[in-house]
């Protein structure tokens, strides 16, 4: 976990603000490593993360990014949760500058789908694809 933030104890109940009005939760097989990816290409703080299961999957795991809260777990099929590919939805990042937020993300390993450029609405908008499928889109009005 990234030293930058301690998890509450959860035999505790350390409970992590949720910050936002809609909160995404993400289910993705390697959550653990989404989450450590989302740190280092979007700046995210992990705010908590439950321990793994025997099989190294994740339950829960608690990030602020942007000035929200952004949930992730691993499929749990036996649960009513099975493995199921990203598809249908895009996260959007508005930030103060698009250039800076773009690069990091870039360098940390997202695909390019759409360059930045300037829109017809007057942003700067482009789109990644993060390498579990999650599209994202960063976005500023300089």
């Amino acid at each position: 976990m990234p030293e930058q933030a301690k998890s509450p104890d959860p035999g505790h109940g350390g409970a992590v603000e949720v910050l936002g009005g809609v909160t995404p939760y993400l289910q993705l097989d390697g959550a653990g490593k989404a989450a450590d990816f989302y740190v280092k290409a979007f700046d995210a703080m992990e705010m908590m993360r439950m321990p793994p299961d025997e099989k190294g999957r994740y339950m829960h795991i608690h990030l602020y990014l942007n000035g929200g809260s952004l949930m992730l777990c691993d499929p749990f099929a036996e649960h009513g949760y099975p493995d199921v590919k990203p598809h249908g939805y895009t996260l959007h990042l508005q930030v103060d500058d698009v250039d800076p937020a773009w690069k990091r993300a870039v360098d940390a390993g997202c695909e390019v789908v759409v360059p930045v450029q300037r829109m017809f609405w007057g942003h700067r908008y482009g789109v990644v694809r993060d390498p579990f499928g999650v599209m994202w889109s960063i976005a500023s009005v300089k």
